[in-house]
């Protein structure tokens, strides 16, 4: 747990220090605009990660997060485009993606097969699946509700934020919560930990699996909601950035790849760390292949620093 904590203070330390980077070095990164954007481009990563960061303490990797994201942002526009209420659009979508992440966890805990094959091809064919009905050319967008939500311009009343950070740092709350204070949590750990000995304690590998999954599909498909209303229009491909960020806001939150420990707190600092960095190589004039360049090599830092510790269970 100690090694938990230290790895997200850390991680909100490198928060802290990019914001002095780049307050320094770019121009108008402190106004108040430039904060409230980065707090809700980070949002929609926080909430695609938190699931990522669920699957990753049982040892897993979720690979059909993007697709996910792509196909809740197609489906609700054009199920909506097609007379049906966005509420209700909103609720056949979230319950689709949930089904896909359930059966994801559980095809891996059954068939005891990597999660990496399994949900690269389900992520697959469910966005597949949603072009082919769309042919290509989705159409819908989302109400005025969902976009006063996510907008950056919307404020609640004298703090200069939309709901959406708000709502982002509840979920968080509420993710941290179940990490630590419930019996669901605790057997997520305990699985992570050590797989093998989970069994003997009577924690079902079954049940683990398919909630972590199914969480983190639901997730992912709000996060594909919410992009609809912050761009206007729906875009298959819009979920493409959320494949290795989500795992990377995990790693360097302190989430182990191996499972067993770290959580949602180092997560959202996570998050923060990537949308900053971002934002600040964009504002010195960096390329955007650039930019992904040097990301790519802060993760695999972060990865090969993490990745000399022992797993937890040598120590249990």
């Amino acid at each position: 747990m100690q090694q938990n904590v230290n790895k997200a203070v850390l991680a909100y330390g490198m928060v802290a220090v990019i914001f002095a980077m780049g307050a320094i070095t770019v121009e108008g990164y402190t106004s108040v605009f430039s904060i409230r954007a980065i707090l809700v481009i980070a949002s929609f990563l926080i909430i695609a990660a938190a699931g990522q960061t669920l699957v990753m303490l049982i040892g897993g990797i979720d690979l059909s997060i993007p697709f996910v994201v792509g196909f809740a942002n197609v489906a609700v526009a054009q199920l909506s485009s097609q007379g049906i209420p966005f509420g209700v659009a909103m609720i056949i979508t979230f319950a689709l993606s949930l089904a896909v992440g359930m059966f994801n966890g559980a095809l891996s805990s059954v068939l005891r097969v990597h999660p990496l094959i399994i949900t690269l091809g389900t992520g697959t064919a469910l966005l597949g699946a949603v072009l082919l009905w769309t042919r290509g050319y989705p159409t819908g967008s989302a109400p005025a509700y969902i976009s006063d939500f996510v907008s950056i311009g919307q404020s609640i009343g004298p703090i200069p934020v939309p709901m959406l950070v708000p709502a982002t740092l509840l979920l968080a709350l509420l993710l941290f919560l179940l990490e630590r204070r419930t019996l669901l949590g605790r057997q997520i750990f305990a699985y992570g930990s050590n797989p093998t000995a989970a069994p003997l304690v009577r924690i079902s590998s079954l049940k683990v699996w398919v909630f972590c999954f199914g969480a983190s599909a639901l997730l992912a498909s709000v996060t594909g909601v919410l992009l609809l209303g912050f761009s206007g229009a729906a875009f298959a491909d819009v979920g493409r950035h959320y494949l290795f960020q989500t795992i990377a806001a995990a790693v360097i939150g302190g989430t182990a790849l191996s499972g067993g420990q770290g959580g949602i707190t180092g997560t959202v600092a996570g998050a923060l760390v990537l949308t900053q960095l971002n934002t600040v190589l964009i504002g010195l004039g960096f390329d955007q292949s650039i930019v992904q360049a040097l990301l790519g090599v802060l993760i695999v830092c972060v990865v090969a620093i993490y990745g000399r510790q022992p797993h937890l269970r040598t120590a249990i």
